[in-house]
């Protein structure tokens, strides 16, 4: 097995001690969780779910882009919401990148996030 460990230039750099994306044997994408952070690692929108779900997932393609895949080649999404209520305005941002066919899926209520004002985190797998 073949794992390599990355910090893609195409999003901001981890806000922790932590790589952004494992990629295994070349083909396997397991991404960190995502938040909606600006580049200089600062929640944006605080308050606004759907913001914060349209920058988690600008950031997400990006690091997908960085290794060669994109949203049709993510095969599970993670995601942890600080307030279920708000799922409404997150599923607007995930029918609109998964149309048809949307990936298997994750969803749980936490009691609250590591950043103050993030509202919600998103881990994908995905197969290159």
């Amino acid at each position: 097995m073949k794992l390599i460990l990355d910090n893609p230039a195409t999003v901001p750099a981890p806000v922790g001690p932590f790589a952004h994306v494992a990629r295994v044997d070349g083909t396997l994408l397991v991404l960190s969780g995502q938040i909606a952070v600006d580049d200089a690692g600062e929640v944006v929108a605080p308050g606004d779910i759907t913001a914060q779900a349209e920058r988690i997932f600008e950031l997400i393609g990006g690091i997908l882009a960085a290794h060669g895949a994109d949203f049709g080649s993510v095969a599970h999404i993670r995601t942890f919401m600080t307030n279920l209520n708000d799922l409404p305005g997150y599923g607007v941002v995930r029918r609109r990148l998964f149309p048809t066919d949307p990936p298997a899926s994750t969803t749980v209520e936490v009691s609250r996030l590591f950043r103050p004002g993030a509202l919600l985190e998103v881990e994908v797998t995905a197969v290159v």
